[in-house]
């Protein structure tokens, strides 16, 4: 990332010396042009061949030496761009990977064929679609709860929605500022909390107005309504402190982090979130004096 002060610097360089030999160029044209008249208070003096031979061979000399050197600037400036273009790609693809993903990079996406996307990602996906099987031991796990207060089941789809929507929009930013170097790796605790702390504020929000909708338009018992108001910030601070987390840690590890981030802040996000919301409830339904 220096390389650029020292681009617009050669540039400028570039620019200023291209309009001085330009104006340059022009007086010399001027001078030779046969329609220029000489003030006819100045002395004549006259042109032997010889003096217009050789100012001529001069002008031909500074045209030589102005071509190039304008071409060994283009050429410079084209170098500086090839050392900063493999910076940027390695930035956006997370210096490289291991099982099947560090060749998600932008440079070579568009030559590769579906086939070999979808080899590269069918890996992750099918392990992160296993811990995802989780959400269905938990919820065989509270099924007498399910079967007593069928109202908590309405709002399962819901947690585990929002919990994604707002993991995915953590990732992305923090991908996307990664990838253009605004943040890095040192900075990750001061992301994660940030990350967090705005999940947590957006999640209450949220929880604040399903709540009361949930019960007075809805026509949802109080004690589920008040465990779904509960929930939702717990939710969305467990998505934006995954969303933001898991990008560092697969820095850390070598593993392209646009590949495994989102996949990964989805399955774990939908498995403690869905925890979270059982524990609250049978807590909640304690307060309310309602049978768990």
């Amino acid at each position: 990332m220096l390389l650029a002060p020292r681009i617009k610097k050669t540039l400028i360089c570039y620019l200023s010396f291209l309009q001085f030999a330009t104006h340059q160029y022009r007086g010399a044209l001027a001078v030779n042009s046969p329609t220029r008249r000489t003030p006819q208070f100045h002395i004549m003096t006259p042109r032997t061949s010889s003096s217009v031979s050789n100012r001529n061979n001069d002008d031909s000399a500074a045209m030589r030496d102005l071509k190039e050197k304008i071409v060994s600037q283009a050429a410079e400036i084209e170098k500086l761009k090839k050392q900063i273009a493999p910076k940027k790609s390695a930035a956006v693809s997370g210096h490289g990977a291991h099982g099947g993903g560090g060749e998600e990079d932008v440079e070579g996406y568009l030559q590769r064929s579906f086939f070999t996307l979808a080899s590269h990602r069918v890996g992750w996906l099918s392990l992160f679609l296993c811990s995802l099987s989780l959400t269905a031991i938990i919820m065989n796990g509270f099924e007498h709860t399910l079967s007593r207060q069928i109202e908590l089941a309405y709002f399962v789809p819901l947690l585990a929605g929002h919990g994604g929507n707002t993991g995915g929009q953590t990732v992305g930013t923090v991908l996307s500022a990664i990838s253009k170097g605004s943040i890095k790796l040192s900075d990750a605790p001061r992301v994660i909390f940030k990350e967090a702390s705005s999940g947590f504020l957006a999640g209450s929000i949220l929880g604040l107005m399903v709540g009361p909708i949930a019960h007075y338009v809805m026509g949802i018992s109080m004690h589920v309504s008040a465990v779904v108001t509960c929930t939702l910030p717990v939710t969305s601070t467990i998505a934006g402190t995954l969303g933001s987390t898991i990008p560092f840690f697969c820095l850390v590890l070598g593993i392209d982090p646009a590949l495994v981030s989102a996949p990964a802040m989805t399955s774990f996000v939908d498995v403690s979130g869905l925890l979270c919301y059982f524990i609250l409830a049978k807590h909640i339904f304690a307060l309310f004096n309602v049978d768990f």
